[in-house]
């Protein structure tokens, strides 16, 4: 049922994407700031209340709502399974930014290109090269997909129903938005870095399997360590080596250059490797749900 859940999922989100999710995060953002408002006193034991409340009854809830579902027939379960993951999953969340400015890219629009990057990774107020766009620009999918997609399908699959998702997508959120709450923050963004662990690790295998597994592995195991988020940093420097690019390497923002080291072997970033990027992403993709497929049929047989 789970393979069926996530092929339907995104196939509805590939026909029909959810057109408008401002109103899902305006409600999940006025709910976070409630919950810092009324937590927050400064200590790391309130954070972990706050994310308890933020994050245990909508999980709990998505386990029992599909065990009534599955009680009452296991196609309202499967229905009900579609619906979370096609609420969780934001594959065209980002891609859309993406197409937009791979194709500006190689209309030789630098400015329409620009736009599109300051709109997706947040305005800086630089000027960047077409190297530079196009090396973020790689990043930024790498590392959407990842907590857009594959993060989310690996929970969905190791936990019961649809808890797996709701509880990864809100974990993410929270630990970002309580970043910059010292210890208030301090235990979502720790809670994170435990769920992201081994789904890091099971999205970088997959990048090595279906692009340069070699290059794709040395870099995991030599570089990803060196990136400030190690966890970012191991899909980062998988995908690059997979793809055979060169990302990373200081960047100038607004407030001066910051240093990041060199991920991935090979050849500067250019236009062609934002459609590697692509391709690189759905074959990944593909190999997951064919795995799953044939864990499913073994498990019947």
């Amino acid at each position: 049922m789970s393979v069926l859940a996530i092929i339907a999922a995104l196939v509805l989100e590939q026909w029909r994407p959810l057109a408008d999710r401002r109103g899902l995060a305006g409600g999940l953002r006025a709910f976070a700031g409630w919950l810092e408002q009324t937590f927050n006193g400064g200590e790391r034991a309130h954070g972990v209340v706050a994310w308890v409340v933020a994050v245990a009854p909508p999980v709990v809830a998505a386990v029992l709502a599909n065990e009534l579902a599955r009680a009452v027939h296991p196609f309202l379960a499967l229905l009900f399974n579609i619906a979370v993951l096609y609420l969780t999953l934001g594959f065209r969340q980002f891609s859309h930014h993406f197409t937009s400015l791979q194709l500006a890219v190689k209309s030789g629009d630098l400015d329409a290109a620009r736009a599109e990057l300051e709109a997706w990774h947040g305005a800086s107020g630089v000027v960047r090269s077409r190297e530079e766009l196009i090396r973020l620009a790689i990043e930024d999918a790498l590392l959407a997909s990842h907590r857009h997609v594959f993060g989310v399908l690996f929970w969905f699959v190791l936990l019961p129903g649809p808890s797996g998702a709701i509880l990864y997508r809100l974990a993410a959120y929270l630990s970002n938005r309580w970043k910059g709450l010292g210890s208030f923050g301090e235990f979502a963004r720790r809670a994170f870095r435990v769920l992201e662990w081994p789904a890091v690790r099971v999205t970088a295998a997959a990048f090595a399997v279906v692009g340069d597994f070699e290059d794709a592995v040395y870099c995991w195991r030599t570089q990803a360590h060196t990136w400030a988020d190690p966890e970012a940093g191991l899909v980062l420097a998988a995908g690059a080596g997979a793809m055979g690019v060169r990302l990373g390497m200081p960047v100038q923002e607004a407030d001066g250059v910051v240093p990041r080291p060199e991920l991935g072997l090979g050849e500067p970033a250019d236009a062609a490797f934002l459609d590697s990027t692509v391709g690189l992403v759905w074959r990944a993709l593909v190999v997951c749900v064919f795995a799953l497929l044939v864990i499913s049929v073994a498990r019947l047989v």
